[in-house]
């Protein structure tokens, strides 16, 4: 049991975080290989504002993590609606291969920012760990594992509710599917590929807060996470909501599984890898992707 929780828990941060990943590519049709850095400049802004609160007086740990979360939450979509207006937005009409560069250049310029304000050491912070453990039976299992599932499940809800009822979020299909037809409709594109910017961005405010017990906080904390969520909105369906979902999860169990058997732990992150070429060999669109025909 212990390890299916902790499989689930690590799937919903891979979920979280291949979330902005498929929402920015089904909407804008771009790969935002700096979402995952946008995970370590939420971790940093975290680390920095609990530093901060928990040398002030007697202010409660609960309140000193909301408020660290939720200034991290607003640093994070205001720079995702920054890196989309400044880096993604000039690019709209360029080749698909002019975008991925720049994301790339994205990438490792907030790395170089991150390491010029904190520093290249590593920082440890945990503040769901705080909340100690819980024992099922024989099983003890952090609580830290188990708000992970519910939060990552509640959100995911919510999104897909978001996407289907409200008219922003039928704005968000409408330009998914078709871009040009959705501006003749009245749909104000610029600002929806700003809005899905900003909600991936906060989401992945989510992905750091959850992922802080089980990494220590660097420059590079967001790479291996990121291109992990990245393959798991690939094995899911690129462009693809549930499938992100699916493929985070699934990926987040197999890693699990993998690093509690000793004799293939250090194969962990190949055998991931193997998974996302075996998917693709036998469903090139992921799980629950969809075909698109391409009007010529």
């Amino acid at each position: 049991m212990a390890v299916a929780i902790n499989g689930l828990s690590l799937g919903a941060i891979y979920a979280l975080i291949a979330l902005g990943y498929t929402m920015v590519y089904g909407i804008a049709k771009m790969l935002n290989f700096a979402h995952g850095d946008v995970i370590m400049v939420g971790a940093y802004i975290i680390y920095t504002m609990c530093m901060f609160t928990w040398n002030i007086g007697s202010m409660p740990i609960w309140l000193s993590s909301l408020i660290s979360f939720v200034v991290a939450m607003a640093v994070c979509t205001c720079l995702g609606i920054v890196i989309e207006k400044v880096a993604y937005k000039p690019l709209r009409g360029a080749s698909p291969l002019a975008a991925l560069i720049t994301a790339i250049g994205v990438s490792y310029l907030l790395q170089g920012i991150a390491q010029l304000i904190w520093g290249a050491d590593q920082r440890t912070i945990s503040i769901l760990d705080r909340l100690g453990t819980v024992n099922l039976g024989s099983y003890v299992i952090k609580w830290s594992a188990i708000i992970t599932v519910v939060v990552g499940a509640i959100i995911m809800v919510c999104l897909v509710m978001f996407i289907k009822k409200t008219r922003t979020g039928r704005a968000m299909l409408a330009v998914s599917e078709d871009k040009g037809a959705a501006q003749m409709m009245g749909v104000n594109v610029n600002a929806i590929v700003s809005i899905t910017f900003a909600i991936g961005s906060g989401l992945a405010t989510f992905a750091s807060m959850f992922y802080l017990p089980i990494t220590s906080v660097s420059p590079t904390l967001g790479a291996m996470p990121g291109i992990k969520a990245f393959a798991a909105a690939v094995i899911g369906g690129i462009g693809s909501i549930p499938g992100a979902m699916l493929g985070g999860v699934l990926l987040g169990v197999v890693e699990v599984v993998c690093n509690s058997i000793s004799a293939v732990a250090s194969y962990t992150t190949a055998i991931e890898f193997a998974l996302l070429i075996i998917i693709l060999l036998v469903r090139p669109i992921g799980l629950l992707g969809k075909k698109r025909r391409i009007k010529v």
